[in-house]
């Protein structure tokens, strides 16, 4: 592994992303429509698997304890870290299931999930968003650049422009830390 091409890979990624108006612009609409379900008392649900699972945990960490600057905690879960019920619904449904079963226990409308896949054809992920839909929560996606099953049932997705998995995943925690911040200003205005 050449180190400097690596880094030069994840820069480049970055730098279409920076110069994507429809990215920057699905951003913010994400941000807004997330600063208006907190405003009626609604929360994130997060979810991924493997490293996507780590990005689902960092992003709810974000949202409830802090982010730039110290204010209350807003209402967020990643649905990939109880392993008693992830392993209960896998026992009793199937590993597909670990997600949407969590969704139809706790989503209300009006909700949002946030699903993270780097090939955006998790099964989990997948009925995720399909039960999410169902039951009227707003649905975001963070993809890889190919079109996936993810886009027919997400309201907002992100395709991050790369087919490396390391890469996507640098830029999906990035984008994530860029929602937060934006609404965390949004709400707290500091």
């Amino acid at each position: 592994m050449d180190i400097k091409n690596y880094i030069q890979n994840s820069i480049d990624t970055k730098t279409k992303i920076l110069n994507n108006i429809e990215i920057l612009s699905t951003i913010q609409q994400i941000a807004d429509v997330i600063v208006e379900g907190y405003k009626n008392n609604k929360k994130v649900l997060t979810a991924g698997n493997g490293g996507s699972a780590g990005d689902a945990q960092h992003i709810a960490g974000e949202l409830v304890s802090k982010f730039f600057f110290d204010r209350p905690g807003l209402s967020a879960f990643s649905l990939a870290t109880d392993t008693s019920i992830l392993t209960a619904i896998g026992n009793d449904y199937g590993y597909e299931k670990s997600f949407s079963r969590q969704i139809q226990a706790n989503g209300v409308e009006g909700d949002t999930f946030i699903g993270i896949s780097t090939s955006g054809n998790s099964k989990n992920i997948v009925l995720a968003l399909q039960e999410a839909k169902k039951k009227g929560l707003v649905t975001i996606g963070l993809v890889g650049e190919k079109e996936s099953e993810m886009d027919k049932y997400c309201d907002y997705i992100i395709h991050v422009p790369s087919t490396s998995t390391p890469t996507i995943q640098e830029s999906h925690i990035m984008i994530g830390h860029i929602i937060c911040a934006l609404v965390e200003e949004a709400i707290f205005q500091k």
